[in-house]
């Protein structure tokens, strides 16, 4: 007998169920292997989970139909991630094991079977200098610590200039010379590439694989066989290659985790984070978690003491950072400088891009991307507008006819008619206007003589020469100067910071800091300037290079207001009727676990929408709820949730409804 798991990916179906195990079938159905299996009717796959000798099924058991392949691909690491990701995201086994395992290619399967080559037998290799590591506090006992394959676990703050490649590229071709595997996961392509090219600065390109969305079925389903088979020590990808099957896991690497394409847009909406930690926890390997910036939920691994701080001393972080200074935004200031009337950027920052580009050196503007929407903040201090109850944004709902509107939170839907700014004590709201571009013809005509080029959007620039130019990029879309820009101007920061959004503040200053570190150091010239002002902490903090500080003041604020990742909460979006009949269910649930609060319903978060060619029209506005509950009961709350997600299934519920844990966007 054996005990199998059908990819249905319907909640009320996943679990396990027994089948027979046909005699000639059985040398071949071992666990981890694909099987197919008649299930209601119909065939469907499935995976073997265990065999067994006896069953606690009183009826009778259907048999094993076929066994697809004898190779296991579901071993016993992976069903131990799957099922905690299910526990914590109240998804589907089959949902996630779907973002784990590519579809079988028979073709592909049968060629990496029949090959025979060693990972050292793929070319030369050179001995890697380590010695990059030095530049940060207890860097050589956290390298001796990862290649003498202890559980070293750190929150790397990566030091400005493109040295942070050379250090880890380093570690990681030592980690395998060593005979350990490897595993980075990066937020894009452009990461993946860059990360390579230095790498093979030590190794072959052969010894190294690379994942990501780009590959077709059969060179996927290739490359994965041959991570399973313990061929592939060195594993490069983007989000989906948080799962390779990497053999002798001794090193995993998360960059820039609060980027959002981390996170599955698919149900249950996995992060990338998420599958690397609990792997780490479950493996015992080390691990890497760095960025320029830092998150609030990689300072609360440090703040428990599951992850340790990988910071260089501050006068190294002097000695390769540029000046960073702030210049006020404030109308008043902008108006008495006349360059803000044709460049629309204060004196200060016109003049350090004039001395950089006389200097022979690239600059760089960093302008926000189209599409943000109004929002409400103090009308004198620009603090952004928040709920007195749960610290909700505060928005204005549409009129109807005449009559004035209060400002209404978007997580609670309470009403505040009587705003006063928490900072300033001033009651009077102003619409944060965010969105407007910096087009590359206005600042051409500031600065003549100088080619203009621009990087966003479905452009983007990998790289720029070390001429003088002016580059304007969005967030994400800035090209590498191989010797660092002479200067860089960071415009119209109120469209970041002015956002009701949970992680404004924190996301800004990662887009901050990401671009700063492109400059080239003081020393040599090297300048940052941004339009914000400067009593703001989040501008203290990029003035600073603070990332370590920030994560903590930022963690400390949604603790006060129990945010996560203070708290754990689950956004649950979807018709009025939906909502209510699925948080019926909820809150009977004896799985639901103590001091957990729902807040709502109130309006989807600007620009979220469900998936799927939703039709309002048919079944109405689509509305929010929020579960939240104590970090100790994250698992209990996952429960609760798919238990209300089981029953809505068996009463054939058919609105649409989506629930994800620990959303991005809260409001």
């Amino acid at each position: 007998m054996a005990r199998v798991v059908p990819l249905l990916g319907l909640p009320q179906l996943d679990r396990f169920y027994d089948y027979q195990v046909p005699e000639d079938l059985s040398a071949a159905a071992q666990p981890g292997v694909r099987i197919r299996v008649r299930f209601a009717g119909r065939k469907v796959d499935a995976l073997i989970i265990e065999r067994l000798s006896d069953t606690d099924h009183s009826g009778e058991l259907a048999w094993i139909d076929r066994v697809i392949s004898e190779l296991v691909v579901y071993p016993p690491a992976t069903a131990r991630l799957v099922d905690s990701l299910a526990l914590r995201y109240a998804g589907t086994r089959s949902d996630i094991f779907r973002a784990a395992i590519p579809p079988r290619h028979a073709a592909a399967e049968k060629a990496a079977l029949a090959a025979s080559t060693t990972w050292e037998e793929l070319g030369g290799v050179s001995e890697p200098d380590l010695s990059d590591w030095m530049a940060y506090a207890h860097g050589q006992s956290f390298v001796d610590a990862v290649l003498g394959g202890a559980p070293a676990r750190a929150a790397w703050q990566m030091l400005p200039g493109r040295d942070w490649l050379q250090a880890l590229s380093a570690l990681i071709v030592k980690t395998a010379l060593t005979g350990g595997g490897v595993l980075v996961v990066v937020p894009d392509q452009r990461d993946v590439d860059r990360l390579v090219d230095a790498c093979t600065q030590h190794v072959s390109p052969k010894h190294i694989t690379v994942l990501n969305s780009q590959l077709g079925p059969q060179a996927r389903y290739r490359r994965f066989v041959d991570i399973l088979l313990g061929r592939s020590r060195i594993v490069i990808g983007t989000r989906s290659a948080a799962f390779a099957p990497v053999a002798d896991l001794r090193l995993a690497v998360l960059l820039h985790d609060g980027d959002d394409n981390l996170v599955d847009p698919r149900a249950p909406y996995v992060h990338a984070r998420e599958v690397l930690t609990t792997r780490s926890a479950q493996s015992g390997c080390a691990m890497i978690i760095g960025g320029f910036h830092r998150t609030a939920e990689t300072h609360l691994l440090v703040e428990r003491g599951w992850a340790h701080n990988l910071i260089a001393p501050a006068p190294v972080l002097r000695a390769v950072s540029p000046r960073i200074r702030a210049v006020g935004d404030n109308d008043a200031a902008l108006d008495r400088d006349p360059h803000a009337r044709t460049a629309r950027i204060p004196g200060v920052a016109f003049a350090a891009v004039r001395k950089a580009l006389e200097s022979g050196a690239p600059v760089l503007f960093q302008v926000p991307r189209k599409g943000y929407v109004p929002t409400l903040a103090c009308g004198s201090c620009r603090e952004p507008a928040r709920c007195r109850h749960c610290h909700g944004p505060l928005s204005l709902p549409h009129a109807v006819g005449e009559e004035p509107v209060a400002p209404t939170c978007r997580w609670c839907g309470r009403a505040d008619a009587r705003y006063r700014c928490p900072e300033c004590g001033a009651m009077r709201l102003r619409a944060v206007v965010i969105g407007s571009e910096r087009t590359a013809e206005e600042l051409g005509r500031a600065f003549p003589g100088y080619p203009v080029v621009a990087s966003g959007g479905s452009h983007v620039v990998g790289e720029v020469g070390d001429s003088p130019r002016i580059v304007i990029a969005t967030p994400g879309a800035e090209p590498v100067a191989e010797q660092g820009y002479g200067a860089l101007v960071i415009l119209d920061t109120w469209a970041f910071l002015g956002q009701q959004n949970l992680r404004a503040g924190e996301q800004a200053l990662g887009r901050w800091m990401n671009a700063a570190s492109l400059v080239r150091p003081y020393e040599r010239g090297g300048e940052v300037v941004v339009v914000a002002d400067p009593g703001l902490a989040v501008v203290q903090s990029l003035i600073r290079f603070d990332a370590a500080g920030a994560a903590a003041r930022e963690f400390a604020e949604r603790a006060d207001t129990h945010l996560p990742p203070a708290a754990h909460m689950a956004a649950v979006d979807g018709p009025e009727h939906s909502l209510g009949v699925f948080f019926d269910a909820l809150q009977h649930s004896s799985e639901l676990p103590a001091g957990t609060e729902i807040l709502g319903p109130v309006d989807l978060p600007p620009g979220t929408t469900l998936p799927g060619d939703y039709d309002a029209s048919t079944y109405g506005p689509a509305q929010r709820m929020l579960v939240r509950c104590p970090l100790a009961s994250r698992n209990a709350l996952g429960k609760a949730l798919k238990s209300a997600l089981v029953q809505r299934a068996v009463r054939k519920e058919n609105l649409p409804l989506r629930v994800q844990v620990d959303p991005l966007n809260i409001g």
